[in-house]
């Protein structure tokens, strides 16, 4: 089981659990996300990685609000490295990945399956509360409680495999694996078209990360930052 969001990070993850070996279910989410073009991609994402199938669930998370990606609230632009990195940003979706690692979960205890993907990594975790290391331990412990396949068995993994990597790391070994970054999408603010904004948090950290390595970001922006 694999969660696609349609970005650079659950993308390379994909990529990295079917080259592991596993036959990849890829789950993603219409959640009332102003971005809401990932979808998209993260069907594109899934039919070109061998997800062996992918299904788009519907979860209402904007009749509660509370978020930049949720409610009319202004998605924070042009944010300096060290703005980024400090305190909870106003795109953190309330208990978002708490629900959809739960709705994961669910459907994996049918397929049967014992191991779930999810694309956290480094630098997101400083920001948001639930993509802690502590965070993915305490829930899987979880899965193995609340479960029955978890109590017969003891055998559900959360796995991060991103978790310690930087962004330009992750580029690195998405490319290794055959993952074309063209396909994917990150900004909390595209326009109608699905262009990236260029400058929210996401924009910022993903086209730092193509430049450290000398390489073009391939996914269409409205403007580059600096641009």
């Amino acid at each position: 089981m694999v969660l696609v969001s349609g970005g650079m990070d659950s993308a390379t993850v994909l990529a990295l659990a079917r080259a592991t070996g596993f036959a990849a279910h890829a789950l993603s989410f219409r959640y009332g996300q102003r971005h809401a073009v990932e979808l998209e991609a993260a069907s594109q994402v899934a039919r070109a990685l061998g997800a062996a199938t992918h299904r788009v669930e519907d979860v209402d998370l904007r009749s509660l609000g509370g978020s930049a990606l949720t409610a009319d609230l202004p998605v924070p632009k042009d944010r300096s490295g060290g703005e980024i990195g400090h305190g909870i940003p106003p795109t953190y979706v309330p208990a978002r990945n708490t629900l959809f690692l739960a709705y994961a979960l669910a459907w994996a205890e049918v397929i049967p399956a014992r191991d779930i993907f999810l694309g956290v990594n480094a630098l997101d975790y400083s920001g948001y509360p639930d993509c802690r290391p502590e965070f993915l331990a305490a829930f899987e412990r979880v899965a193995n409680l609340g479960t029955r396949l978890g109590v017969e068995e003891g055998s559900f993994r959360i796995h991060a495999p991103l978790l310690h990597l930087t962004k330009a790391e992750i580029i690195t070994r998405g490319r290794d694996l055959g993952v074309d970054f063209g396909l994917t999408r990150t900004c909390y603010d595209p326009d109608a078209a699905g262009a990236a904004c260029g400058r929210c948090d996401a924009c910022a950290l993903r086209l730092r990360a193509f430049a450290q390595l000398g390489l073009t970001d391939p996914a269409p922006y409205q403007r580059r930052a600096g641009g």
